[in-house]
């Protein structure tokens, strides 16, 4: 899988750290707040992650380097 769209996402988010209520603009829509909160509390969220105040942030490297090992490739079916 072509791992330069994980690390041009990192390059192009203005700070850091991303809030978890800003994960789904991050990531594209591809992951919501509420199944993001959910995977943290089974402990398979993104590492890394800390509170500052009552946010949750999540370190924009761990982030993008956690949705790569989420990702699959799509694999073209009609190609034989």
């Amino acid at each position: 899988m072509d791992t330069s769209i994980f690390q041009e996402m990192v390059d192009r988010w203005p700070s850091l750290v991303v809030a978890r209520e800003e994960v789904p603009k991050f990531s594209g829509g591809a992951i919501g707040v509420k199944y993001l909160a959910n995977l943290d509390s089974q402990g398979k969220g993104p590492a890394g992650s800390f509170h500052v105040g009552r946010k949750r942030v999540y370190p924009t490297k761990n982030l993008a380097a956690w949705l790569q090992s989420r990702a699959t490739p799509i694999t073209d079916r009609r190609a034989k």
